[in-house]
């Protein structure tokens, strides 16, 4: 764990959890693609930069999910750094609370409130300022979170963030997380003509060519919406719905998962009910959720 891999003229990552990426613009100047899961992720990042004779210029968030800024304070503490985020990104990243609160869907209680869900704050400065690295491009990646992005450094070699999962992990959890399904099938259309050399997902192997990985991601959201469509054939509400995927795909229940599959079932009820193929009604106080036959 925290290898270092070399995987282009200029690019580097870091193998965790959720991989860290590494820009190395010249001999010395290292710019990091998001900073692992907690303080003792950035204390690994830091010796291997160390070792490496690297100096940190500054990190660039993908987005703000926990294991993605955890080591953001610790690194900004110890280098003095700019944090690149923007948007909606930012205004979690700085506050937080915010993640837990919106996954859980309210003030979320004391077993939410930990570093897989909530991050140390950290300070975030717009993709706009003068000392982001101009030759780096900005890839929107919406759809897993609200303003994801991704980031294509001079190499050709881009780093895709949260936008796939391995087939593994598909094949294990079934129900990855997922803010905004119609955004990110459009994501996944446009990842796959994706010009590049390598592509480093977060949480999958580092790869020339992701449309494999895309075509199974894809599929992976067609299945979930046609099982949902099956368990909704009579109205339901949404926590039987959840207890009826739990079981039919063998998950184990926990506070977390409870609010990411969650979150995630929700935001497919949503979709499927804009695009026409699930209703919704009030019935005695409860709103349940019918496919349209």
């Amino acid at each position: 764990m925290y290898e270092l891999i070399q995987v282009g003229e200029q690019s580097y990552y870091l193998q965790s959890p959720a991989k860290i990426g590494i820009y190395l613009k010249n001999d010395k100047d290292a710019y990091l693609i998001d900073s692992g899961n907690d303080k003792d992720a950035g204390r690994k990042v830091r010796k291997i930069l160390e070792q490496q004779g690297w100096d940190l210029k500054a990190i660039l968030n993908t987005h703000s999910n926990a294991d993605h800024i955890g080591g953001n304070s610790y690194l900004q503490q110890q280098y003095g750094c700019k944090i690149f985020s923007r948007g909606i990104e930012a205004a979690f990243t700085q506050y937080p609370l915010l993640e837990p609160s919106f996954l859980y869907g309210g003030y979320p209680f004391k077993d939410l409130q930990h570093k897989f869900l909530m991050a140390a704050a950290s300070t975030t400065t717009d993709f706009s300022d003068t000392d982001f690295p101009q030759e780096v491009e900005i890839i929107p990646l919406p759809g897993h979170f609200f303003e994801m992005v991704g980031f294509r450094i001079p190499d050709r070699t881009v780093f895709l963030a949260d936008c796939l999962s391995s087939t593994a992990t598909l094949e294990k959890y079934q129900l990855t997380f997922i803010y905004d399904v119609a955004a990110y099938l459009q994501t996944l259309e446009m990842v796959a003509a994706l010009p590049a050399k390598m592509f480093v997902p977060a949480h999958a192997e580092a790869t020339s060519d992701i449309r494999p990985l895309v075509a199974a991601n894809q599929q992976k959201v067609w299945e979930i919406a046609e099982h949902l469509k099956t368990i909704c054939k009579e109205p339901l509400n949404f926590e039987r719905i959840l207890q009826r995927l739990f079981a039919d795909y063998q998950l184990q229940m926990n506070y977390e998962q409870y609010v990411l599959v969650g979150s995630t079932v929700r935001s497919y009820l949503s979709w499927l009910k804009d695009t026409a193929q699930i209703t919704a009604s009030i019935t005695d106080n409860q709103l349940l959720w019918q496919t349209i036959e």
